[in-house]
């Protein structure tokens, strides 16, 4: 894992920049695995992830067989046009539901964000070995009281491969991996009857809500 982080480290230095007026691109449904690590190389968290991209909605629950151990263990439902998400104890039958402040998350590509550079991953001279990405960047807003920044690689076909995300206080690196272009359990994205009818929680002042900070 901490061979992840250097390669992509070095893949920011050998990038080759381009012009800045180029608009980033909006992902498609998907389905597939997420790794949260952090810049030690210790991961925080693996699971299974559906995410809706014209609903906007988005599933991520950790997967407790894999033999990776992992200090997050989440089961998340949010829905970033109403603001709310849903966290999910299926084992205790229990529910919260919450208010996102922040809507940013790995799977979309955010609209201010800019074009910093293309880069091969892999050898582009064998056929099969390489793969043509584009780094898109960014600040982080609304994350609690800090600054960050936010480095993204993705696809031609505007799939996110991995994002590495920079705050005053902590760094880790987000990357999916199997991922299918459907939705291939609709059921995942609907709110499970145990949160059906639960309040609003009132949010702590200070605390922020967000995908991210489920992690921080």
């Amino acid at each position: 894992m901490y061979t992840a982080v250097t390669l992509f480290v070095l893949m920011c230095l050998t990038a080759t920049t381009y012009a800045d007026h180029h608009h980033p691109c909006h992902s498609p449904n998907m389905t597939g695995f997420m790794s949260v690590m952090n810049i030690k190389g210790e991961v925080k968290a693996y699971g299974a992830f559906t995410y809706d991209s014209m609903g906007k909605k988005l599933r991520f629950r950790s997967n407790e067989s894999h033999p990776v151990n992992t200090s997050v263990g989440l089961d998340i439902l949010m829905f970033f046009d109403e603001g709310v998400f849903y966290e999910i104890d299926s084992k205790n039958k229990s529910c919260e539901k919450k208010a996102l402040q922040c809507t940013m998350h790995p799977l979309d590509i955010p609209d201010d964000a800019q074009l910093d550079s293309t880069v091969n991953y892999g050898s582009p001279s064998i056929e099969g070995e390489g793969m043509k990405l584009n780094d898109w960047s960014g600040s982080m807003p609304g994350m609690k009281a800090e600054k960050g920044h936010y480095s993204m690689f993705v696809t031609m076909g505007c799939i996110p491969i991995t994002t590495f995300y920079v705050t005053e206080s902590t760094s880790f690196l987000i990357s999916t991996m199997e991922v299918e272009l459907e939705i291939k359990d609709p059921d995942l994205l609907v709110v499970p009857s145990i949160c059906v009818g639960q309040p609003l929680e009132e949010t702590p002042e200070g605390t922020v809500h967000s995908f991210l900070n489920e992690f921080m």
